[in-house]
Order: C-alpha cells, then sequence, then structure tokens
C-alpha cells in the first residue's frame, strides 16, 4: 500500500519515495517566538506530530527537526513588557518555556532536534558567503541580498514571474537593492527603532524604551540575520542538502519558502525538498487565526477548557490540506467525538477485562468491524494523511464495540483485544490519543500547584518572611521539585 501526498511544489498527488528507502528526513517551520502558542500553531505541530507517527508506523526512520527562531524584530518589541525580559533573548526563552510545556501537554511526539538561530550564527554566516561568492548575492551598505534574477526557478515553488512579484522587506531596503524582489539575507547594525514601535502596543508600558535586539559581528560587518535564511542554514546543519519532507503553514509558500529553495538551490546545487506540504489555515470567523488580529485561543487556554484529547479531536477532524474553521461550535463536535471515541475505548476494555469476555464466544460481525477499521484506516492515512477520515473509522469501530456489549451477555474475548489492540495502536500510537487517561492532565495540575507555592513564597519573602519562604522552598524540594532562583524570579522543575 502506497502513501500519497500533495505536493505544493509541482501541484500534483505524488507517490511518496524518500532518497532513503528506509528513512525520512523532515523539517518543520516552527514557531517564531514572540508571544504564547495558539491554536492555529497547534494545527501545525499536531499534524505534523500525525505524520511523524504513520511514517513511523509504515517502518521508516524518521529523523524531524523543528525549528524555534528566536532572533526577530517582533521578540525585540517584547522587550520590557511586564515579566518577559531585559533583551531579547529573555522574551525569547519566556515563550520557548511555554511552547515546550504547550507541545508536550498535547503529547507531540519529540523532534531529534530543536535548533534555534541564535545558536546557529556560523552556519549562517557561512551559507551567506557561499551565496555571494557563487554571485547570487551581494553586499550593500553593510547588509547582504539575494538577487532573484540571478535563480533561474525562482517561483516556483509559488508559481509567481519575478518580473511581477511585489517588492519584499522593508521601505528602508529599496534604495540598497538591485531588483525589488530581491530579500536581506544579512541585515546591516540591530532593528531600528520604527520597526520595534510598528509591533508594540501603544496601550502597555515597557521598560526599556527602544530595544535593538541581538547582534553579531560578520565579514560584512555588525548584523542580524534576515528571517529566511535561517531556516536553510538550520535544515542543512541538522539533516543534509537535501531533504523528504518539508512542512510549513499555507502562509509560508511566499516568500518564505520560496526564498529557502532559492538560497538553498543556489548554494548547494541540489534540490532541496522533494515535497512540499503545507497545513491550510485554521480561521476564526473568515480570517487566519493570528496574533497579530487577535482572534485566537490560546493553546494553554484550550487545553485547561476543553482538555488535551479534544483539542488534538478538533484539529484532526479536518484534514491538513482543507482549511479549518474555529468557533464554539465546532469545538463542541470535538469534545463529543471525543467522549465517544474514549468511552468506547473504556467500554471494550472493560468487557475485555471483565468476566463475561469468553474464549468460545464469536462475533463475525465485531471481528469484520476491526478489520474493516484496519483497512479504511490505512487508505485514509496513506491518502495524503487524511485525518478526518482516519477518525471516522475509529468512530466506526466504536460503534461496532457497542453494537457487541449491548446485543450479548457473553462477551467475544479476541473480537475485543482486537479492538482494544486497534484503538490503542491506531488511535494512541498514530493519531496521538492518550486513551484511558488525560494527556497533560496530572502534569498541568501539578505546575499549577507548584507555582501557587511560589507565589506564596514570594510574597513572603517581600513581606520579609524569610524563614517562612525558606521553609516553603524546602518543602517543595522535599516533594523532589528543584526550584531555582534567578533575577527573572524562581524557576522549578518537576521530578
Amino acid at each position: 500500500m502506497t502513501l500519497f501526498v500533495t505536493n505544493t511544489l509541482t501541484g500534483e498527488r505524488e507517490p511518496f519515495e524518500p532518497g532513503d528507502p528506509d528513512s525520512v528526513l523532515l523539517y518543520y517551520c516552527g514557531l517564531t517566538v514572540s508571544d504564547f502558542a495558539h491554536l492555529g500553531h497547534a494545527r501545525g505541530w499536531i499534524h505534523t506530530d500525525v505524520m511523524h507517527r504513520w511514517l513511523e508506523h509504515l517502518g521508516y526512520d524518521v529523523h524531524h527537526v523543528e525549528n524555534f527562531t528566536d532572533v526577530n524584530e517582533k521578540i525585540t518589541a517584547r522587550v520590557g513588557e511586564d515579566d518577559l525580559g531585559d533583551d531579547e533573548a529573555d522574551v525569547a526563552r519566556t515563550f520557548i518555556t511555554q511552547v515546550i510545556r504547550d507541545m508536550r501537554d498535547l503529547n507531540l511526539k519529540r523532534a531529534d532536534v530543536y535548533p534555534r538561530v541564535s545558536e546557529h550564527l556560523p552556519e549562517i554566516t557561512d551559507l551567506i558567503e557561499t551565496l555571494v561568492e557563487k554571485g547570487y548575492a551581494y553586499e550593500s551598505n553593510g547588509s547582504v541580498y539575494f538577487d532573484v534574477t540571478t535563480f533561474e526557478d525562482y517561483g516556483k515553488l509559488s508559481n509567481q514571474r519575478v518580473e511581477e512579484m511585489e517588492a519584499q522587506g522593508e521601505g528602508d531596503e529599496r534604495g540598497e537593492k538591485r531588483h525589488p524582489g530581491d530579500f536581506a539575507l544579512w541585515k546591516a547594525d540591530g532593528v531600528s527603532e520604527g520597526a520595534v514601535e510598528e509591533h508594540r502596543d501603544p496601550d502597555t508600558e515597557y521598560a526599556v524604551s527602544h530595544p535593538s535586539g541581538q547582534t553579531w559581528d560578520s565579514p560584512w560587518g555588525e548584523g542580524r540575520p534576515g528571517w529566511h535564511i535561517e531556516c536553510s542554514a538550520m535544515s542543512m546543519e541538522h539533516l543534509g542538502e537535501t531533504i523528504d519532507i518539508h512542512v510549513g503553514g499555507q502562509d509560508l509558500v511566499f516568500p518564505h519558502h520560496e526564498n529557502e529553495i532559492a538560497q538553498s538551490e543556489a548554494a548547494t546545487g541540489h534540490q532541496f525538498a522533494r515535497y512540499w506540504l503545507h497545513v491550510r489555515l485554521l480561521e476564526t470567523e473568515g480570517e487566519k487565526m493570528s496574533s497579530s488580529l487577535g482572534n485566537y485561543s490560546t493553546v494553554r487556554g484550550a487545553i485547561s477548557e476543553i482538555g488535551a484529547n479534544a483539542v488534538r479531536m478538533f484539529l484532526l477532524s479536518t484534514s491538513y490540506a482543507n482549511r479549518q474553521t474555529f468557533s464554539d461550535e465546532t469545538l463542541n463536535e470535538a469534545v463529543e467525538r471525543w467522549d465517544r471515541l474514549s468511552d468506547g475505548y473504556d467500554r471494550a476494555v472493560e468487557a475485555l477485562d471483565g468476566p463475561d469476555a469468553r474464549t468460545k464466544v464469536e462475533d463475525d460481525e465485531l471481528r469484520q468491524a476491526v478489520t474493516e477499521t484496519r483497512e479504511e484506516f490505512a487508505d485514509a492515512m496513506n491518502d495524503d494523511f487524511n485525518t478526518r477520515r482516519a477518525l471516522a473509522a475509529l468512530l466506526d469501530l466504536v460503534t461496532a464495540v457497542n453494537r457487541h456489549a449491548d446485543a450479548h451477555e457473553e462477551y467475544d474475548y479476541d473480537g475485543l483485544k482486537s479492538a482494544v489492540e486497534t484503538f490503542e495502536e491506531l488511535g494512541g500510537d498514530v493519531l496521538g490519543f492518550s486513551l484511558g487517561g488525560e494527556a497533560g492532565g496530572d502534569v498541568r495540575l501539578a505546575e499549577d500547584l507548584v507555582e501557587l507555592v511560589l507565589d506564596l513564597r514570594e510574597g513572603e519573602r517581600d513581606a520579609g518572611n524569610y524563614d517562612r519562604a525558606d521553609a516553603l522552598r524546602d518543602d517543595l524540594q522535599a516533594l523532589g521539585v528543584d526550584v531555582q532562583d534567578s533575577d527573572s524570579g524562581p524557576s522549578f522543575k518537576l521530578p
């Protein structure tokens, strides 16, 4: 049975054939950590997670890389806001901490590595130097730009022609560039005051007036990397010059992914990615869910409200290749579907492990339902990772389990055992549901309780009750909670 995927590069549905028949190189364009993650971000995470899981189910050894963009003017703009930190690195660390918690709460498989831009400056500058040396890029006033007219295939992902494209980049770049479509690989100096003000909330007070962000030395002077070059450098560092699958949001096709292809293939002479898979947008009232529009629900808020399994159910109820709508109605439908799947699994386990499950009872209808579920599930997942159809197959098995339990006083042990194993293998291992328990629930409660104790401890310290504050810390450490104090406040690790 062959896996077919829809490749944005060709616009065709194609059989999946990785470079190595035994392994898959998978890169996902991760989050720019300038705010808390919302469900639009989680949609990309979870679909990529299920792709990873299904590829492993098919027998591939999956090498999965997902970056954190921790160098960006949006991050710099939040310096000095509330307790986010006094420099760009502090702000990024604050949001990365929460993103990782969100990922764990959603039961995502860990990537092999989560590279950060700030730790890959040598690779970034080396790649830019290669492009300059090969004549694909040029220096202008301390900045470096990629010359789109030098790359013959520029526009092949987004189906655009160079002469018809609008200008890229900020307005102050245009006088430095040879062509309006040229894009920045390296930007001289730090983040400008204008860029900071553009991304700041006029109603928020900031302790730092004009942060300029991190800068690094380079062959062209002090500056910062451009957005697009970062992913190429990190992908090639950890996965090599050619990867099998590059996943990202639909809104990244142009310019981000188009520019990744140009700079990567210009530098190496090899195809950058064999298959480009783009997750369609999550929309609220017809608009893209976005931090900048304020029309979002955070991941942590959604998990708190309906639970991690119901969040997964919501996001997987629409295939990655189709647009999805966020509303109270669609969220409630997901909760109902999760309850149905969870209750069906629990009922199957209860019947299987009870005294009325018998070796010599046979229910051909139940056993046939298990076979059909497995076949339909595999057909769905091999049809461009169609999670909507895959979920429908599992819910059909719930119907068969309920029918069997309602119609019999003694149960088919082998049939129920196959059903439970199917739920656990396909619903748990592949779709990532935490069957028999809520993913992230106990951990979230423990974290909230520890944070509450630490808040009480800070109050005691502020009041000068240092003995009481020390006692609270000792009590936490006695429970195995590692508490660390720093200038930015206490942090902790659960046992």
